[in-house]
Order: structure tokens, then C-alpha cells, then sequence
């Protein structure tokens, strides 16, 4: 610049130092301007690529993959120096794709950032997605090695979630990770989301779903917009609330429409509740997303191999393995959902094949023994569970199934050529012979009626502790609503112990599963939930009529009032109940259909949609060849379903009454409505619950009798029945009462109230062979009371059926009854009138519990004087 300035005369050089003042001056002012402008922009560069970085953050987060992939490859271009653009642009192309481009940007990205262990953990997974699996492990191997040797280089929230994610994979102890990375982050930047994701993603690979939910719970106080966040929730919800976690998806594609990952959980859910055509139309969304998306070609492969249309699946399954040939997460994924269509043998070997592909990928391992100990294949199962648990001893499933181990380690086995049952050692003593008897006279009846030979034992294993039939059953605790499941060769059943708050009939119980075997194996598992459900109740219904399910006034109203499914989406029913009685429900309407089809078309045709079945015939392809259209069936069967409920109390009244209607059953409001409508079936109920409360028992007959004449097979909880056998004993109609409760106990084989009291009946009029019946009612109910088995021993002994007496009596006694001495006493009589020595001993056990029971001491002297 001063080259610039030109000597002259001492006037021109003095002009020419004036104008070289001058322009200095200019110059000064123009630096001063230049220098405060390249200040400014300094200090706002950082700003605005912060905002630059949060624009493309944004786009990612909310769907626009490609927008942020062009923000992302701009940025990366101009040489932006921040590793997020490369996160984000890695992510992006994942996100859509292009996993080989991903792989790529990443690998011109860690030129860039030597050190970064984010683009580490990205390049992990791009590498992944290509089938560089080696490349994939000497990236976790080299963050390992960063960690170790510059940890002060990595303290940020991002980063300390990077380390954490890592170590995870490399193997690291799970607490120490919480501990040392994801809680420190958490505190370091309770702003930042990262942390809470983390936190929520161990606790879901954990299997600890209740932890999950409470870590994504708290994330959503604070992120309520995020997609993520709520596609975690959703995650946790899953196994236990489907209503919930369809909620939360909802959430997640408002705030992101292109979240593949919500879209495959909704074609997931989908396909659990057989709406194959609705599941295919969210994976093609998925799709046209990520047009790769391993995920969604598995969940394609699988539905085509349930259809038994083999060539198509393996079509599907090679486009999920087109860049990772051997990602093990596609036959995991396709065997996992084929195991929950009970199509157990088909989805261990796709587990295995995963194994094949990775020999440590733990989920596929912890899948496989769970489907070998449902293909009744133990040994080898609980070996694989124990393995699995040794290489992650945090896993929750696992945990509980090696726990569950240690619990049937000291089950009982009784076996014969067709059954291997399993229960626990005293339950086994007191009615495991009873079970075995009653499994076979199944086996006879259903396999003979359905032209079924089993080619294997079935195994059936019963469980005092509801807890544990859940993890044999689901893997994790849950399932309150279930008594029993069926896998095809292996039942698993609740105990009686378990059910004491609201007993059931373990015998229709053990029917139903057993039918389930029967039906499963005739179909090679291939059926629909609801036929097979259906069929099972039905049969319940045809052994015994006070088992199974029965029209009550609930179902009435849900039949007519909107709740009938259509056949077609009744196995959906089962899956996402509104209510536990809706469910219920989904197990009576299925039974309406076996019905509707068997009283239309006849049983041969039910048994040839099921032979159709076992050939991979589509169920509603099944239903067509052997009866009529399917749009004809529905409509039939509405109509059909719709007649039974009008049935039902045809000449009552059913406008349901609102309080302030009838004052809620009391004085003078409701007198006055039900003088106008004496023919209401919720007013004739109110009003025989209110005269007996006030003890006006005689008038309490009036509105009974109409209930008991216009709708005799109600027999739900408050029914008229029970409500009049209370009326009779109080008024001490005793022989009024005996009648209206056998009234009941004839069509409900559940009501272990009912029985008792007829046996107490029964014994006053020395009656015996009502009382042994009503005690075999009770013991088919609950067979772990010493009372039902006292009356059985009683009547016997009055029958002069000694050997059934010894029995029952043995049983009083291994029960703990409340008078022990009668027990042994009983026992040791008739043990001496057949000249039996043990019958010494067990008058002694009597004298041990009562040293003045004077009948006990004659029979001792008579035994002593016998010699015996």
C-alpha cells in the first residue's frame, strides 16, 4: 500500500503528504470498519452454525431425511468444522437407504475428525448396514482405545452417551455404564435428550419394560415433541398395553410421518392381530422411506411363510439381506414373529440361522431356547437359557427363565405312554393322578373326533405360582387373565393355588388346552387365534354343559350395541381388549362362530377348513370352500349372533335406567319407576337386591321368579339362582333351596359355593351319593381343601366303597385339616376292618392330636386285642 505514495517537489510532496494523510486516514477507518466487521462475524459464525445445525437436526428428526442430507453434504463440503454434520449426514442416508453412501460419507468424515468416537459409532452402523462387519468391530475396538487413552477429551453429554453406547456393546457391565456415562451426562446437561434416550434404550434391551416406560415417561416431561421420546414410550408399552403404546405411536408419526421405526411397530402390532392386508400397506409406507429397510422385507418374508408361500418369502428375504448378507437381526426377526403364530419348529430354525450369521447375537439365542422349550425339546432349551444368562446376567427375561428353572428343578414328573405331567410335589400327591385321568379321557374324546394321532407325548406342567406360569408361558410376569396356554405339544397351566380370589374349573381348563393340542396339530399351527379358541370353548361345551361360556345380559348388550367383530377381525379381539371382559367376550363370540358353523354346515365341515388349514389354505380362502362367501358368512353369522342375544329374556324390558331415573333403587322415585316398567331386567335385579338387603325375603321371590322364567341360562356373578337359594334358606325352604342351587350347579361348573352347600344339605339328609357328586364338582374346582375330600371320604364310607374312602381320607389328612384327630381316626377304622397293620399307627396319630378321644382309645384296645 505505501509502495503506492509518490515523491515530488516540496509543494507537490507536501500535497502529496497531505493527500498520503489522507488516504492513510481512509485506510485507517476502512481497517477499522474491516477488522470490526470480521469481528462481528467471528462472533456470530458460531451462531449461526449452531442454528444451521439445528435446521438440519430438525429436518432429521421430523421426517425430511433429504433435506437434511443436502443441508449435511453442503456443510461437509465447505469443510464445516463440526463432527455433527457428518453425524447427521451418516444418519440421513441410513435413514433413507442409501447405506452404501452412509458408509462412505462417514469414511471421508473420520479424515476429518481423527479422534471422534461419534462418527465412530455411526461409522459402526453404516459399515453394518454393508456387510463390513469387520470394519463395524474395529471401529467399537478403536473407540475402546480413545476412551481409554484421551477420556479428557470426550466429557461433553454427547460424547460421554457415545462412550456409554459403546462400552455396552463391547461388553462393559451395564450399572458401571448408568453410572459412569449416562446418569453423569444426565446431570452434566439435563437440557439434552441424548441422555434420557440412552437410559431408556438399556433398560428396553434389558427387557425391564417398567423401567423403560418410567425413564421415557420422565424424557416426555421434558420432550414432549420429540418423536424418539414418544417411540420409546411406545417400545415400553408394547408388551403389557397395547392401547397405550398405540397411543404413543400416534404421537410419534404426528411429530415425525416418516418414522420407519413407528411404521414397523404398527405393522408388528398388526400382524399379531392377523390384519395382514393393514400390516402390509405400513411396511409399504415404510418402504418408501428406506426402500432397503431390512426390518420391513423380514416382516414381508414372514407373513408370506405363514400364507405357506415359500418361494415369495425367500424373495423377500434376500432384499433384507441386499447390503448385510449376514445380518442375523432378519432371521431373528422373521422366527421371532413366527414363534408368536405358534409356528414354533419353523422359527427355531430361522434362530438358528441367525446364530449361524453371528454366533454371540444374544437375542437370537435367548428366542431359540424359549422355542425349544415350547417345542417340548428341554434340555437342550434350559441349557441355551443358562448360557444365554451367563453372557448378560442383567437381561430380565433371562433372568426370570433361569429363576423359573431352579423352581421346576423341584416339580414332580408323572408320566404315562401319552402325557408328561408336571406339577409341584404336594399338588401332584393331592390330584396329580386326577389330572392324568382327566388329560386322557380328553385324549380319547377329541382326538377321536377330529381324527387326530399325536406323534408325541404331550407335556403338561402346572404352577402354583402365577408368576411363574407367566415366565414359562411369556417370558416376563404378566398375564393375569389367562388360566392356561397351549403351544402345540406343551400345555402350561395356572394351579388352583393361584386362582383362590375367583376360582375357575381346572378340569375344562385342561379340556381346553387339550383341544388346543389336537387342533394346533391337525393344523400344523396354522390357524387363526379365534378358530382355535372357539373350538376349545366349544368342546369345553360339549363335554360338559356348566363349562365354558354362556349368553349373559353383558354379552347381550355387547352384541347388539356395536362390540360383534367380524369373523375376519376376531383374532385382532385378543389382542388389544378395551376391557379384561371385553377379552372374554373375544373367547364367546369365537365360540358363536364354531357354533353358527357347526349348526349350519356341520362338524365334517369344520373338521375340512381345518385338514384346508394344515395345507396353508388362507382362512378365509378355508371358510369359503367348505361353506358359502365369506361376506355371506358374516352376514349369517351377525344375524345368527344377534337371534341367540334377542333370545336371551325376549319378553323383558332392556333400556338401561339412569340414577336419577330411579334414585338409584331406593324410595319412592324408583317405586314409582318401576310400577312403569315392571318388566325391566336391571329394574326386576335392583329390586330383588333391595328387598333382600332389607331382609323382605318372601317379596323378594316376586321379581326373582320372572328373572328365573324369562332368563333361566343367565348364571353371571348376582344371578338369580344364587340370589333365590338365599331367599329359600333364610325363609328355611330348605328343600327349595337344594333345588334352585342344583339348578345352578348344572350350568355353572365353577360355582364352588353352590357345591359346598348342597354337600351340607346332602349330609343332614344323609343323602350320600349327592353329597360324593357335589364333592367331585367342588374338587374340580379346587382340589387343595381338606373339606371337599372329607365329605367324599364320608359318602364313600356310607357306600360301603371302603378303598375309596381310604383314599379321600389319606388326602384329608395330607391337607391339614381343622380336626386331624377325626381324620386319622376315620382312616385308622377302616384300615382295621380290612385287617390292615398301618391302621395302628393311624389311630395313634389320632391320640397324638386328641390324648382324650375316647372312640380313638376303644379302637386302639380292639386293634391291640386283635393283634393287627
Amino acid at each position: 500500500m505505501f509502495a503506492l505514495l509518490t515523491p515530488g517537489t516540496p509543494l507537490g510532496r507536501g500535497l502529496c503528504v497531505v493527500r498520503s494523510r489522507a488516504r492513510v486516514a481512509g485506510m485507517s477507518n476502512f481497517l477499522h470498519t474491516a477488522v470490526r466487521l470480521w469481528l462481528l462475524l467471528a462472533m456470530l459464525a458460531p451462531a449461526l452454525r449452531a442454528a444451521e445445525v439445528a435446521d438440519a437436526r430438525k429436518a432429521y428428526l421430523t421426517g425430511n431425511y433429504e433435506k437434511a442430507v443436502k443441508l449435511a453434504t453442503e456443510a461437509v463440503k465447505e469443510n464445516e468444522l463440526d463432527e455433527e454434520w457428518g453425524v447427521l449426514q451418516t444418519r440421513s442416508l441410513l435413514a433413507i437407504g442409501k447405506y452404501p453412501e452412509a458408509a462412505a460419507a462417514v469414511s471421508n468424515a473420520l479424515e476429518r475428525f481423527r479422534f471422534s468416537i461419534r462418527l465412530r459409532l455411526e461409522a459402526r452402523d453404516a459399515y453394518q448396514h454393508v456387510g463390513m462387519t469387520n470394519e463395524a468391530s474395529r471401529m467399537l475396538a478403536e473407540i475402546n482405545s480413545l476412551g481409554s487413552t484421551r477420556m479428557w477429551a470426550y466429557g461433553d453429554t454427547a460424547n460421554l452417551v457415545a462412550l456409554g453406547r459403546a462400552a455396552l456393546d463391547l461388553g462393559a457391565d451395564p450399572k458401571k455404564v448408568l453410572e459412569m456415562f449416562y446418569e453423569r451426562s444426565k446431570q452434566k446437561d439435563p437440557t439434552n435428550r441424548e441422555p434420557y434416550l440412552a437410559l431408556g434404550e438399556l433398560a428396553l434391551s434389558k427387557h425391564d419394560y417398567d423401567l423403560a416406560a418410567k425413564n421415557f415417561s420422565e424424557a416426555l416431561n421434558k420432550f414432549p415433541n420429540d418423536a424418539e421420546v414418544n417411540f420409546g414410550l411406545a417400545r415400553a408399552y408394547g408388551p403389557g398395553d397395547r392401547k397405550a403404546m398405540l397411543h404413543s405411536l400416534d404421537a410419534v408419526l404426528e411429530f415425525n410421518p416418516n418414522h420407519t421405526g413407528a411404521m414397523l411397530l404398527l405393522a408388528d402390532h398388526l400382524i399379531d392381530a392377523e390384519e395382514f392386508d393393514q400390516a402390509q400397506k405400513k411396511l409399504d409406507a415404510a418402504l418408501a422411506v428406506n426402500p432397503w429397510l431390512p426390518e420391513a422385507w423380514a416382516y414381508k418374508a414372514m407373513m408370506r411363510e405363514v400364507r405357506t408361500d415359500s418361494s415369495s418369502a425367500e424373495k423377500y428375504r434376500e432384499s433384507a439381506l441386499k447390503y448385510w448378507p449376514n445380518n442375523p437381526t432378519v432371521d431373528y426377526l422373521i422366527g421371532s414373529k413366527l414363534s408368536l403364530k405358534y409356528r414354533f419348529a419353523e422359527g427355531a430354525a430361522h434362530q438358528r440361522q441367525a446364530l449361524r450369521f453371528d454366533p454371540t447375537f444374544a437375542p437370537a439365542k435367548a428366542q431359540l431356547a424359549q422355542d425349544l422349550l415350547r417345542l417340548g425339546q428341554e434340555r437342550e432349551g434350559w441349557d441355551l437359557a443358562e448360557k444365554v444368562y451367563d453372557q448378560d446376567n442383567y437381561d430380565v427375561a433371562t433372568y426370570n427363565l433361569v429363576t423359573l428353572k431352579e423352581v421346576m428343578d423341584k416339580f414332580v414328573t408323572i408320566t404315562n405312554e401319552h402325557f408328561i405331567l408336571r406339577m409341584g410335589k404336594k399338588e401332584s400327591e393331592i390330584y396329580g393322578t386326577a389330572a392324568l385321568k382327566l388329560l386322557e379321557s380328553a385324549r380319547s374324546n377329541v382326538c377321536a373326533k377330529y381324527s387326530v394321532e399325536l406323534a408325541r407325548p404331550t407335556v403338561v406342567e402346572i404352577f402354583p405360582e402365577q408368576k411363574d406360569f407367566a415366565v414359562r408361558t411369556f417370558g416376563m410376569p404378566g398375564g393375569a387373565g389367562y388360566l392356561g396356554v397351549c403351544f402345540g405339544d406343551v400345555i402350561t397351566a395356572n394351579s388352583p393355588a393361584s386362582q383362590l380370589a375367583h376360582p375357575s374349573s381346572w378340569e375344562a381348563v385342561l379340556w381346553h388346552e387339550f383341544c388346543h393340542v389336537v387342533t394346533l396339530n391337525l393344523t400344523k399351527n396354522r390357524m387363526p387365534r379365534w378358530l382355535s379358541e372357539g373350538i376349545s370353548v366349544y368342546e369345553e361345551l360339549q363335554r360338559n354343559p356348566a363349562w365354558g361360556q354362556r349368553m349373559t345380559a353383558r354379552y347381550r348388550d355387547m352384541i347388539l350395541n356395536g362390540d360383534l367383530a367380524r369373523v375376519g377381525d376376531l383374532s385382532s379381539s385378543f389382542l388389544a381388549p378395551k376391557t379384561e371382559e371385553h377379552l372374554m367376550f373375544a373367547y364367546f363370540e369365537s365360540t358363536m362362530v364354531v357354533e353358527f358353523l357347526v349348526s349350519k354346515y356341520g362338524v365334517d365341515k369344520l373338521k375340512a377348513i381345518l385338514v384346508d388349514l394344515d395345507k396353508g389354505v388362507e382362512i378365509n380362502k378355508a371358510i369359503e370352500t367348505n361353506t358359502g362367501s365369506m361376506a355371506d358368512v358374516e352376514k349369517e353369522f351377525a344375524i345368527f349372533a344377534k337371534d341367540q342375544a334377542k333370545r336371551f329374556g325376549e319378553n323383558l324390558a332392556w333400556d338401561k335406567p339412569k340414577s336419577e331415573d330411579w334414585g338409584g333403587g331406593m324410595g319412592e322415585k324408583f317405586n314409582a319407576w318401576r310400577a312403569r316398567n315392571s318388566t325391566n331386567y336391571y329394574g326386576l335385579k335392583e329390586e330383588a337386591k333391595r328387598l333382600i338387603s332389607e331382609k323382605k325375603f318372601a317379596e323378594a321371590k316376586v321379581p326373582l321368579n320372572v328373572l328365573l322364567k324369562e332368563c333361566p341360562g343367565d348364571t353371571a356373578p348376582g344371578n338369580a339362582y344364587a340370589q333365590m337359594a338365599r331367599v329359600h334358606r333364610a325363609l328355611k325352604e330348605t328343600a327349595e333351596e337344594r333345588a334352585m342351587l342344583e339348578r345352578l350347579a348344572a350350568r355353572d361348573g365353577s360355582e364352588a359355593l353352590a357345591f359346598e352347600r348342597l354337600m351340607e344339605i346332602a349330609t343332614d339328609a344323609a343323602d350320600w351319593k349327592t353329597v360324593e357328586l357335589n364333592a367331585r364338582r367342588y374338587l374340580g374346582v379346587n382340589p387343595l381343601l381338606a373339606m371337599p375330600y372329607r365329605n367324599l371320604a364320608r359318602a364313600n364310607e356310607e357306600l360301603a366303597r371302603p378303598d375309596e374312602a381310604i383314599g379321600a381320607y389319606r388326602t384329608v389328612i395330607k391337607l391339614d385339616p381343622p380336626n386331624p384327630a377325626d381324620a386319622h381316626y376315620r382312616l385308622a377304622r377302616l384300615l382295621q376292618q380290612k385287617g390292615d397293620a398301618e391302621a395302628h399307627r393311624e389311630v395313634l396319630y389320632s391320640l397324638e392330636e386328641a390324648p382324650r378321644f375316647r372312640d380313638a382309645h376303644e379302637l386302639l384296645l380292639k386293634i391291640r386285642a386283635s393283634g393287627k
